[in-house]
């Protein structure tokens, strides 16, 4: 476990890695040795309809160091990162925050700043739900297509979204960004480091974990709201479980696909935080502590 006597307590601290590297277990352990209120920098860990799928803390996490922004989302909402990070903000001014998880984008926009482009409409969007990605690439300006990962379809359709809805493309937007509200020179900023071998055997040993307590309920509770466009909908191993539920596979199917799934995105973060996440300080996540329910 990285010495804690090496994060000052004054300043706040960013903890990014993938899916079961142990980062929340690092968190947790920095507010118990210094204090500090944790703050949810994970997409899905927002909405209140997802709490073992998502790897939550639980009561007994809740218990040990204060939490925000877990939770208090509801399925039908829309939640983007511009909602994450005025939420955000306003925490900045109390206690010392511990922000951790997952989702790059919340880190990126909290330490270089997020254009401040205005809501898609709802007829924009269910117009570009119903286009193929090849097109929605064809409709982009050059400048943004070569700025977004086009394999992405979320990325692409946000991207034609924002050149529809403003005439502006969003390479555009993001040139005009504003300050951070966090500069990254003024925090702790930790990216957790998991090698490859040792990420996928957590992977499988918490998705067991999350079957014994109570996942296939989980996602039956979802089954009658089930629509896999929904933001809130797109919880790793939520298709599967569907599909197991359904009768389209067993459960041992669905869980090995899951396994797989859980795997292939944490592939993703990898290499998104190799990229984008250089001047963080790299943390070796092999000595954090076993796999509990919330190792996020």
């Amino acid at each position: 476990m990285i010495d804690l006597t090496t994060i000052p307590k004054d300043r706040p601290v960013l903890i990014a890695g993938p899916t079961a590297s142990g980062k929340s277990a690092l968190a947790l352990a920095i507010a118990q040795a210094q204090g500090g209120v944790i703050v949810n920098a994970d997409a899905l860990q927002v909405y209140g309809n997802w709490r073992v799928l998502t790897a939550r803390p639980d009561a007994t996490d809740l218990a040990r160091a204060p939490h925000r922004l877990y939770g208090h989302v509801s399925w039908d909402n829309d939640y983007s990162v511009g909602h994450w990070l005025r939420e955000v903000g306003a925490l900045l001014t109390g206690e010392r925050p511990i922000i951790v998880g997952g989702t790059g984008l919340y880190f990126r926009a909290l330490t270089e700043g997020l254009a401040n482009i205005p809501p898609t409409p709802a007829t924009v969007r269910a117009k570009g739900d119903a286009m193929s990605l090849p097109a929605l690439i064809a409709a982009l300006d050059p400048d943004t297509t070569g700025k977004i990962d086009l394999a992405n379809r979320a990325r692409v359709q946000r991207a034609w979204e924002v050149l529809t809805a403003t005439g502006q493309g969003l390479a555009a937007w993001q040139a005009a960004t504003p300050a951070p509200l966090l500069a990254l020179s003024d925090c702790t900023a930790l990216r957790i480091d998991a090698p490859v071998d040792w990420l996928n055997e957590r992977i499988a040993r918490r998705f067991d974990v999350m079957l014994a307590y109570g996942a296939v309920d989980e996602v039956a509770a979802n089954l009658s709201r089930w629509d896999p466009a929904l933001p809130a909908m797109r919880a790793i191993g939520a298709p599967e479980l569907v599909a197991h539920l359904r009768g389209e596979m067993t459960l041992r199917a669905a869980r090995d696909a899951a396994i797989i799934a859980t795997r292939q995105y944490a592939k993703r973060q990898r290499t998104w935080f190799r990229a984008r996440m250089q001047a963080w300080r790299g943390v070796d996540p092999r000595l954090a502590v076993n796999v509990s329910k919330s190792d996020a």
